[in-house]
């Protein structure tokens, strides 16, 4: 983004910014030449206060920085009948010195998804602003007396009638979603008249979220089509008003579910950027088009300090850019942009506006006497504390400053050990391989929104410390003939067969259970062909075929092999590994407490089964366990059998789908488990549920066998024994 710096007079400005934004003077601020930066208008959930107007801006359109700390620019209750606005959208009048918002007013937390009015809103600074509540069926109790729905307005200027059309979806007591319009009243008050349809799909889907944009004498209208497979759509007219022509085809770039599409030009470019909101992913996709038909993906290219929802980018001149950060280029966690260093942990960073202080966890072997943290801010802010610093006598003092105040910042940099595993993972399996004398995570690779993800990885280590990413071990799309898609919580183990140690790789796939087979423990593996299991088990009642796990009893030698979702089942391998032996289907009985990831274990004489309770995506996910004479039940389950659980006062949540290594020759046990990401998973929704990371932590034991409480940590394990 273009530097943007604090000033106190127009003059000012321009001095400051010459060389940076080639400054001009403004008179006609329609006059394309004079716009500079861009002006994003978003609100960021469904939480208490997030359903509320934010700004950000940017001086390239790729990389938007958040005002007021991402924080509302007005107060929802202020302004509307519910509590909650949401889908913003803003438009520069023909004047060029009038602004007009229109957003839902809508409090999803009271409310649900139904809601009756929208708000019209104007400003000629972008800072203060007039607003009206236009509540549909009472204000056309004949018309539209049933509507239960008024979604996401947008206004455009008709140069036909000099007038300013708000459109917006709506639905009826019957249904489906359609967009309608009206025209406001001069002072954007109202409307002049009863709402009119504008929009409806040809095959009676739901539309909704329209955004309009004119181009080469076209309308063209994007929307979001609710059904038939989802997505945005496209229709186009020559009219204003009517005669819209739906287009073949959806115009987002992703299978991900996407909605509140908003189109807007670049500055001194023929180029578009279309944007859209995918909800579901808890991300923005930005994708670039010259003739709105053919869109590339540009998200490498976009950054920002915020998650937006919903809203909508106009382009601002630098007078109007230096008075909004006049008056919200507020000090705080949003001013700083990120850490350049190559040893931190940004994933786990936790910056605290309360406190004033920073946590910044680094790589093992970081020399945190000389570190050069590298702190980028935005544009309007400078950092007076910069190059090496010493952390190992405990916190650093950072300050940051803009026009003429300050705020100071306690760093402390600590080399913790979890996560393990740098990005996002999830559903670990461990092994030692007595081949190589190194442990081997193999985990279910994580971050794919829906846990999309399509192959596997494995990560090797000399200690359960240091850990070396071996790359990709299996990828379905290229290895696997049966199945292609939800590439889920492997299973592993090593076997010396003949004398030569062969590796068996359980995974699940396209929820069905595959097997795969490699000299080493880092692959290539070798598919078998066709799943292992592929129907759910007779008397299992619901549930998956998914997460497996693999256990070699030390007393018999018989491998079993354990997994489902809802039930746990159990069978006995040939010893082929790769195939089931007849009649040993076994459906153990676990409490009401048993979701999925079977963990089997032995230890002095005693058979341990571990789980994990409630879903991924809760922050309740835990485990428990119970203990058998036998690798096949019956279960014998303690009072207190909770394993691990969630510590909110560190942070930690969702503390789930465990496996256990002993470390060779001892009674020195681990726990392998994933976790919500620290700190910002607990933020995220569902979401959560598909953005982990893969912890370690010491298993213990008390004199009767029975398991100690686990008590999850940030700082890990630092030693193997």
């Amino acid at each position: 983004m273009k530097k943007l710096k604090l000033s106190y007079s127009l003059l000012g400005v321009c001095l400051a910014i010459t060389t940076l934004f080639n400054c001009k003077t403004v008179s006609n601020v329609a006059n394309e030449g004079n716009y500079t930066n861009y002006l994003f208008t978003y609100f960021i959930g469904n939480g208490p206060g997030e359903e509320s107007i934010r700004y950000a801006i940017s001086g390239d359109g790729y990389n938007f920085q958040a005002l007021n700390n991402n924080q509302p620019i007005i107060s929802s209750k202020e302004i509307s009948s519910s509590g909650g606005v949401r889908d913003p959208h803003i438009l520069r009048a023909a004047d060029g010195k009038t602004f007009y918002m229109v957003v839902t007013d809508l409090y999803v937390s009271q409310q649900g998804w139904s809601n009756y009015a929208m708000i019209l809103m104007k400003s000629t600074d972008l800072i203060n602003w007039s607003s009206t509540i236009i509540n549909i069926p009472e204000t056309y109790p004949e018309e539209y007396g049933d509507v239960k729905r008024v979604w996401a307005p947008q206004t455009i200027y008709d140069k036909d009638t000099n007038k300013y059309m708000i459109y917006w979806s709506m639905l009826g007591k019957q249904g489906p979603d359609i967009i309608y319009y009206a025209y406001a009243n001069k002072d954007f008050t109202g409307l002049e008249a009863a709402p009119k349809q504008l929009y409806f799909s040809p095959s009676n889907s739901a539309c909704i979220d329209g955004d309009i944009v004119y181009n080469d004498g076209k309308y063209h209208l994007f929307f979001k089509n609710e059904s038939h497979g989802g997505g945005i759509k496209k229709a186009i007219s020559d009219k204003l008003t009517e005669g819209y022509v739906e287009q073949d085809g959806f115009y987002d770039q992703t299978d991900a579910a996407v909605e509140g599409s908003g189109i807007f030009k670049l500055i001194d470019s023929d180029e578009y950027i279309l944007m859209y909101d995918m909800y579901s992913s808890g991300k923005y996709q930005f994708t670039k088009t010259k003739d709105l038909q053919n869109f590339s993906i540009i998200d490498d290219e976009v950054s920002m300090n915020f998650h937006p929802r919903h809203g909508t980018i106009m382009r601002i001149t630098e007078e109007e850019t230096q008075s909004l950060i006049q008056k919200w280029g507020a000090l705080g966690k949003s001013s700083l942009l990120g850490f350049d260093s190559e040893d931190i942990k940004k994933n786990n960073m936790v910056i605290n506006d309360e406190n004033n202080t920073i946590y910044i966890p680094v790589k093992l072997g970081t020399d945190i006497k000389n570190l050069d943290l590298k702190i980028k801010t935005v544009s309007w802010v400078d950092i007076l504390t910069s190059g090496a610093q010493d952390f190992s006598k405990g916190a650093v003092d950072y300050t940051i400053t803009s026009g003429g105040t300050q705020k100071t910042y306690q760093v402390t940099v600590k080399v913790d050990n979890n996560p393990v595993l740098n990005g996002f993972y999830a559903d670990p399996e461990i092994i030692y391989s007595h081949k190589t004398n190194k442990y081997y995570i193999y985990p279910t690779s994580d971050g794919f929104t829906g846990w999309s993800g399509t192959y596997f990885k494995t990560f090797s280590s000399p200690d359960l410390v240091n850990w070396t990413d071996e790359g990709v071990i299996l990828d379905l799309k290229k290895d696997v003939s049966w199945a292609n898609r939800h590439a889920w919580a492997p299973a592993a183990i090593e076997k010396k067969i003949n004398g030569t140690y062969k590796f068996f790789y359980y995974f699940t796939a396209a929820q069905k259970i595959g097997v795969a087979v490699s000299d080493n423990p880092t692959g290539p593996f070798v598919d078998s062909g066709k799943p292992l299991v592929a129907e759910r088990p007779e008397g299992a009642k619901g549930g998956q075929e998914i997460d497996p796990d693999i256990f070699t009893d030390p007393v018999s030698g018989k491998s079993y092999l354990y997994w489902g979702n809802g039930y746990m089942a159990c069978v006995e391998l040939n010893d082929d590994m790769v195939s089931i032996k007849e009649n040993t289907l076994v459906l153990l009985k676990p409490d009401s407490t048993y979701r999925e990831g079977t963990e089997v274990f032995y230890r002095n004489g005693t058979y341990y089964f571990m789980w994990s309770e409630d879903d991924t995506r809760s922050p309740n996910y835990r485990v428990r366990y119970a203990t058998s004479n036998a690798p096949t039940g019956p279960l014998n389950i303690p009072e207190n059998n909770i394993v691990i659980e969630k510590k909110p006062e560190d942070g930690i949540y969702g503390t789930g789908h465990n496996c256990v290594i002993q470390t060779p020759g001892t009674d020195i046990w681990h726990i392998v488990y994933h976790r919500f990401n620290r700190p910002n998973g607990i933020t995220m929704g569902d979401a959560a549920g598909f953005n982990r990371e893969v912890c370690i932590d010491k298993l213990e034991f008390n004199a009767d066998g029975s398991i100690k409480p686990v008590i999850p940590t940030v700082s890990g394990i630092h030693t193997s024994k």
